[in-house]
């Protein structure tokens, strides 16, 4: 099951965090681990298929967000992820020029990346509430965090062709392809993945988070 922190436990990890609780700041970083390492996936998938693993892209962002933190002056979980996303967008880019042996900083490819991530986090968004229901809305916390981390926790293929056809909105067709399966085959394991996560959210609204 995904993590049950409020947003208010997480504002004040924030809040311990910036007066110096290592502790606290472990726990943030831990908390936003499957958020990040799903932007991660689904950019480098765009750009850098097969050639970089997203969890050593999340680990350079943490290790940089921990350097970088005394500069964080939020105070909430949205902007927490909003910082988090601009060190994930600076490490993407830092990769992408190793690969593409570029010797300068490409400040219109930061860009275009940032955008890109912030769409994908919108989408994320947009596709959890389009399964909660109002008593599962009242859950406070970031949606796109905690469809992050239901997905983490699904079979393999549940947690595929959800990413391929509502994250990276591929076609069935083309989700066949990159599966390798028929398409009748995904639409089958689509509409399960689906009841799964729609189990997963239920289930959280009834822990009273």
């Amino acid at each position: 099951m995904a993590s049950s922190s409020s947003v208010s436990n997480l504002d004040r990890l924030v809040e311990l965090a910036r007066q110096g609780r290592q502790e606290a700041l472990a726990q943030l970083l831990d908390a936003s681990r499957n958020y990040l390492m799903l932007l991660a996936r689904i950019q480098l998938d765009r750009r850098l298929q097969g050639k970089v693993a997203p969890s050593d892209v999340v680990q350079e962002t943490f290790l940089e967000a921990c350097r970088a933190f005394p500069r964080f002056s939020g105070s909430t979980e949205q902007d927490w992820l909003a910082w988090l996303r601009r060190i994930l967008v600076f490490r993407l880019t830092q990769t992408a020029r190793r690969f593409l042996k570029a010797r300068r900083r490409d400040v219109q490819m930061e860009r275009q990346w940032q955008q890109e991530v912030d769409r994908s986090s919108a989408r994320i968004e947009a596709m959890a509430g389009s399964f909660t229901t109002p008593s599962q809305k009242a859950i406070r916390r970031e949606q796109a965090v905690l469809l992050a981390d239901i997905l983490s926790q699904l079979p393999w293929q549940y947690r595929e062709v959800i990413i391929l056809r509502h994250l990276q909105q591929l076609t069935f067709p083309e989700v066949a392809a990159r599966l390798g399966q028929s398409e009748a085959s995904v639409k089958k394991t689509w509409a399960r993945a689906l009841a799964a996560v729609r189990r997963a959210l239920g289930g959280l609204s009834d822990e009273r988070i």
